[in-house]
């Protein structure tokens, strides 16, 4: 079966026919008010230009504008990680622990973890890495509990500072997802777009580096 998830041949085809994305400018970011039977609260809504997804180009190199409506913890060796953060190789060689906050365990998750800047800043030319898919995790639980599609693989920069990005899509249903042939190239807009699921309810990117790298990110 997996030669019916070819991504690759699927996404070349659809991204031929894709009509060009209008500048970020146009694009503004908005934030939803999350109801729950516990509480109701309201996140700020943050200019585009404040916004660190859009600063750190996540939202128009591997995303479009989004209205998060969910919250995802991402932990490295105990460690929180923020947009931005910045992580050498051998702190993110063992999996991240990934919650999604919530009340209903019966509301499923699938989470997608690319590299925006393989094999380098410079000549991304394997936009976008896949590291890491995940699909139908639990609400109020990790991404221990779900089905791991593609298994974790620690992101290894060789060059330049890389940018690692984590999505969280909500699920309608629970459904079968297929493993791609391989992890360069992969296409988290068309992943969604193929099977169905939406656009994103959650992202954060965390800056990863060699072991001894230094500088900018080219």
């Amino acid at each position: 079966m997996a030669s019916l998830y070819n991504l690759k041949n699927i996404y070349m085809t659809a991204c031929m026919s894709t009509q060009f994305t209008p500048p970020l400018s146009a694009m503004p970011i908005q934030y939803a008010c999350v109801e729950t039977e516990k509480a109701s609260t309201c996140r700020v809504t943050m200019p585009q230009g404040r916004d660190p997804l859009v600063l750190g180009q996540v939202v128009g190199d591997v995303l479009d504008p989004f209205t998060r409506s969910a919250a995802m913890r991402v932990m490295y060796n105990s460690k929180e990680i923020r947009n931005g953060t910045g992580l050498r190789h051998s702190a993110v060689v063992n999996k991240p622990r990934v919650e999604i906050e919530g009340h209903d365990r019966r509301q499923l998750y699938t989470l997608v973890m690319v590299d925006a800047d393989a094999p380098s800043p410079n000549s991304p030319t394997d936009r976008e890495y896949l590291h890491w898919l995940v699909t139908d995790i639990p609400e109020t639980l990790d991404a221990s509990y779900g089905n791991e599609i593609v298994s974790y693989e620690s992101p290894h920069p060789t060059a330049g500072i890389h940018r690692i990005v984590l999505v969280l899509f909500r699920q309608e249903v629970q459904q079968t997802i297929y493993a791609p042939g391989w992890r360069q190239n992969f296409n988290t807009r068309d992943f969604s777009a193929f099977y169905s699921i939406g656009p994103p309810v959650a992202a954060i990117y965390f800056n990863c580096q060699r072991e001894n790298g230094c500088g900018g990110r080219r």
